[in-house]
């Protein structure tokens, strides 16, 4: 069995989190992914600039990887925590909000807002489905991220436009700037795009996905934050996304960039293919169910249904800023202090918002 198609999966506790983020780490080899000749970037996960469950790489889950890192001798001069902005995000609000700075600070590793570095027009060699045609004039990227190996900190959780997010999709928040939301149309071949990039970018790709709270219903945000205390490692972004995905309860190979990743030879997404290490999850499955938020729904309404001729006025003009306006007002001032302030008082009482607090 290939080492790129193995999936290490533990369980884990708030006493134990970090010691089991090691073991993880090295029980899945990363180090045969990621070199410590090579810069590396921790492409950390921003969904919300404020906190919400599940929704953004958790506290315990950078400070894992980062301690591991340095423990297993790498230099902090080549690891480079990196996040980008949305239309309706701000990485360094959010980095403070989600309490990973104070995290950097105490292993001597800098936050580095991707808004605020070089970004390049970059020739990729491989045939891309669609981006080349969503961005004719050139695909941007950060220049800092040509030749550099990336370890990735997705959460286990749903999405609105991709059925689940994970590996591949938190690759989109680095590879394409603020506009990336123009890819939405296209989701899935766009997440394919973003595998055969990163391959002739990053000389090594490995991901640490946190599942000890998992988000259910209508990802990336507005969710219902459920604790499952796993936490997942591997060499192929496409198999741990197909782990995930399974035991959310989904058929990985029904969702359509796992189907295709695993077409083009990109990752393994066949669960029969997958080599997996640690905990029986053969009975596992969370029962999860992707729904739309308001926002999803409208933006969909817009791109793909009966309201598509609405599309090129209302989302690809100079008209296009009551979008993001809207999507804040939605998110930020009516959903997060009514329903999500119930929701993350909830997950406060529980062990792992206990623990949030303590960071």
């Amino acid at each position: 069995m290939p080492k790129r198609a193995r999936v290490v999966v533990l369980k884990t506790s708030p006493e134990t989190v970090l010691d089991d983020y090691k073991r993880l780490m090295h029980l899945a080899e990363y180090q045969d992914f990621i070199s410590q000749g090579h810069d590396t970037l921790i492409k950390i996960n921003l969904s919300w600039t404020k906190y919400f469950p599940a929704c953004s790489t958790e506290p315990w889950q950078l400070e894992g990887v980062v301690k591991t890192l340095l423990g297993d001798q790498f230099l902090p001069t080549k690891l480079f925590p990196v996040e980008n902005k949305t239309v309706v995000t701000n990485p360094r609000k959010g980095a403070i909000h989600n309490k990973w700075l104070p995290i950097l600070d105490r292993y001597g590793l800098p936050f580095i807002p991707l808004p605020e570095v070089e970004w390049v027009k970059y020739p990729f060699k491989g045939k891309l489905l669609r981006l080349n045609q969503i961005f004719p004039e050139g695909i941007e990227i950060p220049r800092m991220f040509i030749g550099k190996s990336v370890i990735h900190l997705p959460t286990i959780k749903t999405h609105g436009h991709s059925t689940i997010t994970g590996a591949v999709k938190n690759s989109f928040g680095g590879l394409l700037k603020e506009v990336r939301h123009y890819a939405h149309k296209y989701i899935h071949e766009v997440l394919v795009d973003l595998m055969i990039m990163q391959k002739e970018l990053h000389p090594g790709i490995f991901t640490v996905m946190d599942g000890t709270v998992c988000g259910d219903g209508a990802g990336p945000r507005t969710m219902i934050p459920k604790i499952k205390n796993f936490i997942l490692a591997s060499g192929d972004s496409v198999a741990i996304d197909a782990v995930a995905a399974r035991m959310m309860g989904y058929n990985p190979m029904d969702i359509p960039y796992i189907g295709l990743c695993h077409e083009k030879g990109l990752g393994i997404g066949d669960m029969n293919e997958i080599e997996l290490i640690g905990e029986d999850i053969s009975g596992v499955n969370f029962g999860f169910n992707t729904n739309r938020s308001l926002v999803i729904w409208g933006d969909q309404l817009l791109r793909i249904g009966p309201l598509r001729f609405l599309e090129k006025p209302l989302l690809h003009s100079p008209l296009v800023f009551w979008a993001p306006i809207a999507s804040n007002i939605y998110h930020d001032y009516l959903w997060y202090p009514t329903i999500g302030k119930k929701r993350i008082s909830d997950f406060k009482k529980t062990i792992w918002g206990q623990l949030f607090e303590r960071y």
